[in-house]
């Protein structure tokens, strides 16, 4: 870079004000100010960029480095999965290979997976007895209309005075 130093500067402001004039001479200086202040701006810019252009390479390598191990952590437990799977389901062939050799007319014959399955019983519950229980706190809280009235019960009920029959 240039080495500009007090006595420069000096130098440089006589020659410019001999050369110009005192006339043009803030003019120029302010015309040269706005300018130097521009180029400041632009390589400001242009750092700024720079900058972020290289984090967004630092931050690209990250991600596929983190995709990387994700899919490393994916596939080991999708392998230990499948030797678990593998491990049970062998488990399990050994286990029920006696129940098949028991007796066909047994309890334990009929419970063993041969088709057997539960029944689907309806809860029976009743909401009305389960709405009762509701406390008047939070029906209240909800906006829950706890005194319901018939609509002719509600216009008698809020008639003016003078107009009950």
């Amino acid at each position: 870079m240039l080495d500009l130093g007090l006595d420069k500067m000096a130098l440089i402001g006589a020659v410019a004000l001999i050369v110009i004039g005192p006339e043009r001479l803030p003019r120029v200086a302010r015309t040269v100010g706005a300018l130097l202040g521009k180029a400041q701006r632009y390589v400001a810019d242009v750092k700024a960029e720079v900058n972020r252009s290289i984090e967004l390479e630092e931050l690209k390598k990250m991600k596929t480095s983190m995709e990387d191990a994700a899919r490393n952590v994916q596939d080991t437990v999708h392998n230990e999965i499948h030797t678990a799977s593998q491990a049970f389901e062998q488990t399990w062939a050994e286990a029920t290979s006696g129940l098949n050799d028991t007796e066909a007319g047994s309890d334990a014959a009929a419970y063993s997976g041969l088709g057997w399955q539960p029944s689907y019983k309806h809860p029976k519950k009743n909401w009305r007895l389960k709405r009762g229980a509701t406390p008047q706190w939070y029906k209240q809280q909800a906006g829950v209309r706890r005194n319901v009235q018939s609509g002719a019960a509600r216009v008698a009920r809020f008639r003016p005075p003078g107009q009950r029959a």
